[in-house]
């Protein structure tokens, strides 16, 4: 079942940031803290000596040396004492402890965070080469949890692979297990599920509105005319509602800006 198959999707997409200890270890990080062996001697140096100078300045210190909110809500810049790539190291373990990312995603955290261009680089591509980055791996999960666990179709995958900066490769790589039978499988189970709720709109209104929930998931305006007439028409079959009330609904053009206009009608 679709359900079914989303939440396997979002279990192996987690199991894939299970292996995140060992990865990081042979990356150089101490997967409990996340920092390197050089930024925990630091770090002990610094808490002794704000526990000798009092609480006040124990909570300055812990506040300087943590990648914590700065005023105002932003986050910190890299401290210039810091070594940059140990705070390289520790934000994208951070990030990644948290959900699977892509490289882009990472590079563009390092960068708001003031980390240099150069050790960032040299921390990303180490995590790619122990596999604690792997786009292509991102792509696949992220295919297979949208489509099976949110029901969207190839085109809107693309675009949202795309805005976290995967690799067009990468992209058609990934999508190339989703064939059109399997996606007009799932637009159909769609509105069979959204079907009962329109039940009391005008017939063109309810079509818009069926097709509608299709075209905001990535499908062609065309799949989606096709399977909400199918579903209407097999709703007729049972006395429901009379065949003549929706055929004389127009069709949209295919992807022209006139279908969009068409399905924002109600």
């Amino acid at each position: 079942m679709p359900g079914q198959r989303g939440r396997r999707a979002r279990t192996g997409s987690s199991a894939g940031v299970g292996g995140l200890a060992g990865a990081s270890r042979a990356a150089g990080v101490d997967p409990g803290s996340g920092r390197s062996s050089d930024a925990q001697k630091r770090q002990a140096g610094s808490q002794a000596s704000a526990g000798r100078a009092g609480t006040g300045r124990a909570d300055a210190g812990r506040a300087a040396s943590s990648p914590a909110r700065a005023r105002g809500g932003r986050e910190q810049h890299l401290d210039p004492d810091a070594d940059p790539e140990a705070t390289a190291r520790r934000i994208c373990l951070r990030l990644l402890t948290s959900a699977p990312r892509t490289q882009a995603q990472l590079a563009g955290a390092l960068r708001k965070r003031g980390v240099p261009d150069e050790a960032a680089q040299r921390v990303l591509s180490r995590f790619a080469e122990v596999k604690l980055i792997d786009d292509a791996t991102f792509a696949r999960a992220w295919v297979d949890s949208r489509h099976y666990g949110r029901g969207l179709a190839s085109r809107a995958l693309s675009a949202e692979l795309r805005q976290r900066g995967v690799a067009a490769d990468d992209i058609e790589a990934a999508l190339s297990g989703l064939d059109p039978e399997q996606e007009l499988a799932t637009a159909r189970d769609l509105i069979a599920r959204r079907l009962p709720s329109t039940a009391s709109l005008p017939a063109p209104a309810r079509m818009r509105r069926l097709a509608g929930v299709l075209a905001r998931k990535g499908y062609s305006s065309g799949l989606a005319f096709r399977v909400v007439r199918e579903a209407l028409e097999a709703e007729s079959a049972g006395g429901r509602v009379s065949v003549d009330d929706w055929e004389v609904v127009p069709e949209p053009d295919e992807d022209s800006e006139a279908a969009g206009a068409w399905y924002a009608e109600s």
